[in-house]
């Protein structure tokens, strides 16, 4: 897994010496997989590049050095863990609902010595309340429509920032639907960028919100109203 990912990074123009702390993250979620559900991926060379290489192809779009980073409904650790290790001088936050991952989070960043990264038990519409546009960034691999996606993450950037969404590359009727929704949560879209992952035939995608103004205060709603009355 070493080599794959040391050449990946390379291909990526990103430091290959970061392989072995990613091929270790790699290893404790395989052990811990075997006694909780953190991934369907489990063969190694996919977790290699489906998982790691696909959530370091963001390291690449934009500079994360020295920011402060939240990463929304990060399950496993995608893409914040592996951003974190890609860029030890930022900080970051993992947030997710599910206690049982944020413990494992917490226990694999202590192994690795990941210092600059905090994992925190909340839902992502409740932490908001108390840090608001506090980040410079925020990122999301969460299986969500990008308008619920954007109403969680856009309150918790900064006016200036941006939220990078990961969608897959038939994404196209999703983003124009998103639009509407960005807009009235004060973003905009700035890039839609497709990659392949290096190793690999699949191509996916990062949408870039560039927050643009103040999100309006009663964003974001709760989950159910987000769930029952999409912004449009």
């Amino acid at each position: 897994m070493r080599d794959l990912l040391t050449a990946g990074l390379t291909a990526l123009d990103l430091d290959p010496a970061a392989a072995d702390k990613l091929a270790r993250y790699a290893e404790l979620l395989l052990e811990k997989n075997k006694v909780m559900n953190l991934t369907a991926i489990t063969a190694p060379r996919d977790v290699a590049t489906l998982h790691l290489l696909d959530c370091a192809a963001l390291a690449a779009q934009l500079d994360l050095s020295g920011k402060r980073v939240i990463d929304v409904g990060t399950g496993a650790g995608f893409p914040g863990m592996v951003l974190a290790i890609l860029t030890p001088d930022a900080r970051f936050t993992l947030l997710d609902s599910l206690g049982k991952r944020v413990d494992w989070l917490r226990e694999t960043c202590d192994d690795m010595g990941l210092s600059r990264v905090t994992c925190v038990h909340a839902r992502a519409e409740e932490f908001a309340g108390e840090h608001r546009q506090a980040y410079d960034m925020a990122t999301s691999r969460a299986v969500a429509a990008l308008p619920l996606l954007s109403e969680l993450a856009l309150p918790l950037v900064k006016v200036g920032g941006c939220f990078l969404a990961m969608k897959s590359v038939d994404s196209d009727a999703e983003i124009d639907s998103a639009r509407g929704a960005i807009g009235q949560l004060g973003g905009k879209i700035e890039a839609i960028r497709d990659y392949t992952i290096p190793g690999t035939d699949v191509t996916h995608r990062v949408v870039i919100i560039r927050k643009v103004k103040d999100t309006p205060p009663q964003f974001p709603r709760s989950w159910a109203r987000m769930k029952k009355a999409p912004l449009k």
